[in-house]
């Protein structure tokens, strides 16, 4: 089972995040499956956090040519790093971090001050949801383990994360790489926004918008894992793309209500 305690009133340090309990996820059909190859848990202490900053690191700038700016060599550091938890999977044959996802929780965002997706997009008509609504945010899997177990894994966790957090929505940024232009943004964008756009009142309009129109050719491109696990799951695309600069990738905002994540992996798992 993955214990989680409440955020606390103040950032979160290495004593602070030495309380969580991490420990394997609890699903009632896990029981009825074969033993995974993977464990989750949330970090525990600051060198656990520090696994999960290389493993982004190696994957945003060794991989993706992000240019980020950094206090540590060869870690993905920013400052919302310490109001937020980091969910780990490892690699029980190595003992590896081999995927990652941070967690900021709306006590935290309140006191930072913003959600980190905000610097993207305009949050106003998400206004009455902040206070049960957690971002996601900083999600990367090895190289080595991108079959869609380790995905599953990190799920699993986040469900169990934000419903012992009293969180009902997520919300988080999905990127797409940039690399051809834009052409595969425009695409995958064009598909999910047909089938699955937010209501208006829960729209938000990037601050660099990537300019679609101009982009699309008509390909389907096929769609990234974690967009598929968003819509799969109920979420949701709150408007246009906008573009980061820093990662170079276009940016989708997802939004996903708690219940709709919990509904799908019922059917999912059986539970």
């Amino acid at each position: 089972m993955l214990e989680v305690h409440s955020p606390s009133s103040a950032p979160v340090s290495s004593a602070q995040t030495a309380q969580i309990q991490a420990g394997p996820i609890s699903s009632g059909a896990a029981t009825t499956k074969p033993a995974s190859r993977y464990h989750v848990s949330l970090a525990v202490d600051d060198s656990e956090i520090r696994e999960a900053q290389r493993l982004r690191h190696q994957v945003f700038v060794g991989e993706m040519g992000a240019r980020l700016t950094t206090v540590l060599p060869g870690h993905d550091i920013d400052l919302y790093d310490p109001f937020c938890d980091h969910l780990l999977v490892r690699d029980l044959a190595s003992g590896d971090v081999v995927g990652t996802y941070r967690i900021l929780p709306p006590d935290a965002a309140k006191r930072i001050g913003s959600y980190y997706s905000e610097q993207e997009f305009d949050f106003t008509r998400l206004h009455d949801l902040r206070p049960r609504m957690a971002e996601l945010g900083r999600s990367c899997v090895h190289r080595d383990h991108r079959s869609g177990g380790v995905i599953a894994r990190l799920w699993m966790g986040l469900a169990e994360y934000l419903t012992r957090n009293g969180c009902e929505y997520i919300v988080g940024c999905a990127s797409i790489g940039m690399a051809d232009g834009g052409q595969v943004a425009a695409s995958v964008y064009r598909q999910v926004s047909a089938s699955h756009m937010a209501p208006v009142e829960w729209r938000a309009t990037p601050r660099y918008r990537l300019p679609v129109e101009s982009l699309d050719d008509g390909q389907m491109a096929t769609l990234p894992p974690l967009i598929k696990g968003y819509t799969r799951s109920g979420g949701m695309v709150c408007g246009e793309p906008a573009w980061d600069p820093d990662f170079n990738t276009a940016d989708l905002l997802m939004l996903l209500p708690l219940a709709q994540l919990n509904r799908s992996y019922a059917r999912r798992f059986g539970a």
